[in-house]
């Protein structure tokens, strides 16, 4: 599956050698251009992206602004004729840093690491390949809730980000829907509607348009209907 890319850059040159690049590499997917910061911040609020390659010096607000606003789940690389930022590029956790001129050579380095990025963190026993439980990173740095899978009853998308349902509480992690989905295990949860993730072991029971678990009722988006009933089939008597 490709990365979906924008790029952030009000200089021509450079916006079309990043054009380029993307092009020349089959898990990136180029979704947008924008020379304006503003601009490129309207599209981040309605649209998905994976990656972001960002320009430092911009009017406006700044590439270093830009990345404190926008979701932690979308993948930024900073690229900059100027050096001397580097050291707070890093320290905004960014995948990596391009000086301009950008060599293709060093272009493809940077965006190989975003096969290697770490999604949520899952850890599993030694008994077992799958795993049974999950760290989700909440707020305060390096602060972690440990959660058993065995406890999520579903989770529900909050926009930039995801409400984790347990039996024993409600957990709210800075995160996408399909970051959590890529990081539970396939035979235990399927997404339901583009807003929620259900748990199939709790759920109750089920008509042709709802899933209810726990006393509450969740929609079946129209896209995973029939994906979601294959599931119950396979478990039918």
């Amino acid at each position: 599956m490709a990365f979906k890319c924008i790029i952030v850059d009000d200089e021509p040159p450079a916006t079309r050698i990043l054009e380029n690049y993307i092009g020349k590499v089959n898990f990136l997917e180029k979704v947008g251009v924008f020379n304006d910061s503003l601009k490129a911040l309207e599209f981040l609020n309605s649209q998905s992206v994976d990656v972001i390659f960002l320009d430092i010096q911009m009017p406006q607000l700044t590439g270093l602004q830009i990345s404190k606003i926008i979701s932690k789940d979308i993948k930024v690389i900073f690229t900059t004729a100027y050096p001397d930022f580097a050291l707070e590029g890093f320290e905004l956790n960014a995948v990596d840093y391009l000086l301009k001129p950008i060599a293709f050579e060093r272009f493809y380095q940077a965006v190989s690491k975003l096969n290697s990025e770490p999604k949520i963190e899952v850890s599993s026993t030694s008994n077992s390949t799958a795993p049974d439980f999950l760290f989700i990173k909440t707020d305060g740095k390096n602060k972690f809730q440990k959660v058993f899978l065995n406890d999520v009853l579903y989770v529900e998308s909050l926009q930039n980000y995801v409400c984790i349902h347990t039996v024993k509480q409600q957990i709210i992690t800075h995160s996408s829907l399909k970051n959590v989905v890529e990081s539970l295990p396939e035979k235990d949860f399927i997404q339901i509607h583009k807003s929620y993730v259900v748990s199939l072991q709790h759920v109750e029971s089920t008509d042709n348009f709802s899933v209810f678990i726990n006393g509450k009722e969740l929609p079946i988006g129209a896209t995973f209907k029939e994906a979601f009933f294959d599931k119950i089939e396979e478990n039918k008597i």
